[in-house]
């Protein structure tokens, strides 16, 4: 079953400097119909004005990463990381028994834009770690290029949940066979761009879960950029 998450019904926080959309619920805003998704439990549409961010702050127990869609973004962290990751840059914070960090813009004028995607572990209490990549547009393009995974496929940052997440850029009127095995379920997250799930519309900021078992068809209308995350059923 596929179910579409408009963008223009996700939460909304509006800091000035911070713009950003909730797929779940976060923060101050609330919605009991969308908490989470199995181990899937935030994703953050932000955008941080130029010279804005996010102090240093803690966080344990979860896998955190951030995927940058335009401009930079400047990374710093109780454990002596210090990283600025660009566009097509992706960071993933292990938080287990406890990290803390801060994320600013390093520009003072450009925006930043980036989604931030929280993801249970398999267990609580892990060892912290930071680790960031960048990924080519070329690698992405009409095809799933995995990004994170619990086994560190073709070279995708580590993961630790049995899941896979991947990034897809769609030439317009290409298309791609999703598929999502019985016991297991996905949510997809378009980034960018405009398309057709299954023959559902899709524009830039939705999302979709599908329950497996499932094979469906993504088909961009213009180019379109997309998140696609395999996720055990939990």
């Amino acid at each position: 079953m596929i179910q579409i998450r408009k963008s223009e019904d996700r939460g909304t926080t509006d800091f000035g400097w911070l713009k950003s959309r909730h797929s779940f619920s976060f923060g101050e805003y609330y919605d009991p119909q969308h908490h989470d998704y199995g181990p899937l439990r935030v994703i953050n549409d932000d955008r941080v004005a130029g010279g804005g961010g996010f102090p240093m702050h803690p966080h344990r127990d979860m896998e955190i990463f951030s995927y940058v869609v335009e401009g930079s973004l400047e990374h710093r962290d109780s454990l002596g990381h210090r990283a600025r990751i660009g566009a097509g840059g992706v960071q993933r914070i292990t938080a287990g028994r406890g990290i803390a960090h801060s994320e600013y813009n390093p520009s003072p004028t450009e925006p930043v834009h980036f989604l931030q995607i929280w993801i249970r572990p398999r267990a609580d209490r892990l060892e912290p770690s930071y680790a960031d990549r960048h990924f080519d547009p070329a690698e992405k393009r009409n095809r799933l290029r995995p990004i994170l995974s619990a086994d560190g496929r073709e070279g995708s940052l580590s993961l630790a949940q049995d899941a896979v997440v991947s990034a897809a850029i769609l030439e317009p009127g290409k298309s791609l066979l999703l598929e999502v095995a019985p016991g297991r379920r996905a949510w997809l997250q378009a980034v960018r761009g405009r398309g057709t799930l299954g023959g559902q519309a899709l524009h830039a900021g939705d999302g979709a879960s599908v329950d497996g078992p499932e094979r469906t068809v993504l088909t961009a209308e213009e180019e379109l950029e997309v998140l696609w995350m395999d996720l055990p059923a939990e």
